[in-house]
């Protein structure tokens, strides 16, 4: 965001349409952060959200900046092979976010039980 603010000052003589990018790329960023990667990226990857923290750090710690953004596809493309992969699909399901429905969570904790009595 420097980098174009600087060349705003420089190109313009005056501060105030670096004030307008900073603005601007605000502006941009909201809108990006809470309405598009939220709703459209989101809903199309499926993936845990402590499993994208913890890829989007280890990312950054092997290949910088660009690891963090190339960490969360790679991890989409990860889950995908594991989820088509028979001996794989635990982690394919330990990677995703979906949740089994509780009435079925409940049968299965009262057959564990009837059977343990």
């Amino acid at each position: 965001m420097a980098m174009p603010m600087a060349v705003a000052i420089v190109s313009a003589h005056s501060p105030v349409y670096a004030i307008y990018v900073l603005i601007a790329y605000y502006i941009i960023q909201l809108i990006d952060n809470n309405y598009i990667v939220p709703y459209i990226v989101a809903s199309k990857v499926k993936i845990n959200a402590l499993f994208s923290i913890i890829v989007v750090l280890a990312g950054n710690a092997l290949w910088g900046v660009p690891g963090m953004f190339l960490a969360i596809p790679l991890l989409a493309i990860v889950k995908l092979i594991f989820d088509h992969i028979e001996p794989l699909k635990p982690w394919g399901f330990l990677l995703g976010d979906t949740m089994p429905p509780i009435l079925k969570l409940k049968q299965i904790f009262k057959k564990t039980k009837d059977q343990t009595r």
